[in-house]
């Protein structure tokens, strides 16, 4: 009975930790409201959510190149196979989900809810798998590595809000709050489930599978986003201008990503 009791408030401690790891996704919600989230703000804060979006990339990667890569040089066959098939699997399941029928009159391009769920939906499937390297880490009882994991990963969804918000940013549309809740929970709830998931069991084509349908989802939502970063202006001056506060965006926002993920 006591150590029943003991397992069960081990877990809820655990339960507890993940829940505020994930959860720390809502600490950038008041960005979106703002009210230097419009204009020329709106511009370098879109720019800089690509480049925590293209910092992620690589993040999520590293995650799973010592499974793919065992030998450091020689992929592992199957493995690859897997990645490939998840990697474009979600790629073409969002490009199938963008491009479904609009009524008549309605916008070519995708709406800012539609790129916001998107992105939520890809920074999900990547804390589905944060949750799980925190769920096997607690329970190999790893203390040295279990902060490290637990102070990133939190530090790491707190950034992670900013690409869920960036659509809505120069714009009105989608900014009542339980609509920007609803896909904060989207892209934090799943390091919940993972974590509860990591805790009990653990599988290396789980993690190459779950970490390349993030990578496929992500890529495919910095395309639309650098697109209509780019989109042109009235005058070549203003696209001038415009690209340059972009670049800096891009810039700031992977280097920002890159400080946060090392400490």
């Amino acid at each position: 009975m006591l150590a029943s009791d003991a397992a069960m408030d081990d877990f809820l401690v655990f339960l507890g930790l993940t829940a505020l790891m994930g959860l720390s996704i809502f600490l950038s919600l008041p960005i979106v409201y703002s009210k230097r989230a419009q204009g020329r703000w709106s511009v370098g804060l879109n720019a800089a959510a690509i480049g925590i979006l293209i910092f992620l990339l690589g993040d999520i990667f590293s995650d799973v190149a010592p499974i793919l890569y065992p030998s450091g040089y020689v992929a592992d066959l199957g493995y690859s196979v897997a990645f490939a098939v998840a990697f474009t699997a979600a790629f073409l399941a969002l490009l199938a989900v963008d491009n479904l029928p609009r009524s008549p009159g309605a916008p070519v391009e995708s709406s800012p809810r539609t790129t916001a769920l998107i992105v939520a939906l890809g920074i999900g499937l990547q804390n589905l798998t944060e949750g799980l390297v925190f769920g096997v880490s607690w329970t190999t009882g790893a203390i040295g590595v279990l902060a490290v994991v637990f102070v990133g990963f939190f530090l790491q969804n707190v950034t992670e809000g900013f690409p869920i918000a960036a659509p809505f940013l120069g714009t009105s549309a989608g900014r009542r709050l339980p609509v920007m809740a609803g896909l904060f929970l989207v892209g934090g709830l799943p390091t919940i489930v993972g974590g509860i998931i990591g805790y009990h069991w653990s599988n290396d084509l789980f993690l190459v599978v779950f970490d390349a349908l993030a990578i496929g989802a992500i890529v495919y939502v910095i395309l639309p986003m650098l697109r209509l970063a780019f989109r042109p202006l009235e005058s070549r001056e203003a696209s001038m201008a415009r690209n340059r506060l972009v670049y800096l965006g891009v810039l700031a926002g992977f280097v920002l990503g890159f400080a946060v993920n090392a400490l």
